[in-house]
């Protein structure tokens, strides 16, 4: 077949693939230009983090961990973690519903308004909810006069949190959504099954790991948030400092050792949010792959083709 095609075309064709392909040393730099910036700007840091965590001893990082006060800061993380993305992933897959399989008006406006928390501060988004539930604020007067505290308390620290990771599940779920389309839902509507089957048999099952991956940062953010509940919380040690903030105190307070000791348990999950999110990719692409090669098995199985 290749003598048929003329020589030049040949030629024009192997020196286009030559063009499209990088020489190597422009490979190299790239590569070392990368790997440098990776070991400067996040390697070393976070190797230095545990340097600094253990440079009193073992048995100093552990009584760092063991405080009361960093152990209600551990508490509290994880019950406004346990609230948090629960309802980040109800309101992901609402969002995410809404703006892939339907059309309605003021969708480009949803979308807009799931993107916010983006471009606005976290410290901007603590003071909005200081001035609507402060004692100063426009609710304060009427909280106070029945008793409800939100803002230096549990529940402003939730409302916070919330404001600043609701887009991560919604985000990850929309262009999952919008590349499934809407046949396999018609289909299954057509043959009967009810909307809520339809979501849980279908829908759920062909987004699953977009959503899997909303919740593993959704997760690791609510955990790692700093400046939205630093201004809602009040700094109160032992009742409102969460991990992040108890970092910032203890370090404040010229005890080095024990904030690098508290910090690394935030090290360590975003080490482990890593891993997860890595075997979650392998595992999808694994099983795409094998989804692609089952048809052409199928075909290059004599058992299955005619006499």
């Amino acid at each position: 077949m290749s003598a048929t095609i003329p020589r030049r075309v040949r030629d024009a064709h192997r020196k286009s693939q030559r063009g499209a392909e990088e020489s190597p040393w422009v490979r190299r730099i790239l590569i070392g230009l990368c790997a440098a910036f990776l070991l400067l700007f996040l390697c070393l840091p976070l190797i230095n983090v545990f340097v600094q965590a253990f440079s009193k001893g073992v048995s100093a990082y552990f009584s760092s961990l063991t405080h009361p006060d960093t152990l209600a800061a551990m508490r509290l993380t994880l019950t406004v973690a346990l609230i948090t993305v629960p309802l980040n992933v109800i309101f992901g897959l609402a969002a995410a519903w809404c703006v892939a399989k339907f059309e309605f008006r003021g969708k480009a406006l949803l979308t807009t308004l799931i993107d916010l928390p983006f471009s606005v501060s976290p410290v901007v988004a603590g003071l909005i909810y200081v001035v609507l539930f402060g004692l100063q604020g426009y609710l304060g007067p009427w909280l106070q006069d029945r008793e409800l505290q939100i803002i230096f308390a549990v529940p402003g620290i939730v409302l916070a949190t919330l404001f600043v990771t609701f887009p991560f599940v919604a985000r990850e779920l929309i262009p999952v959504m919008q590349a499934t389309g809407t046949e396999q839902e018609q289909a299954a509507m057509t043959l009967g099954a009810s909307g809520w089957k339809t979501f849980w048999h279908v829908t759920l099952p062909s987004v699953k790991w977009g959503l899997l991956y909303g919740i593993i940062l959704c997760n690791a953010r609510t955990m790692g948030e700093f400046g939205a509940v630093s201004v809602v919380s009040g700094h109160i040690t032992g009742k409102t400092d969460t991990l992040p903030l108890r970092v910032e105190k203890l370090y404040n307070e010229y005890q080095a050792a024990a904030a690098f000791g508290v910090a690394s348990l935030l090290a360590l999950l975003a080490l482990v949010t890593l891993v997860i999110k890595t075997y979650l990719e392998w595992k999808q692409h694994a099983q795409l792959a094998e989804a692609q090669s089952a048809p052409e098995d199928s075909l290059s199985d004599p058992s299955n083709t005619r006499a």
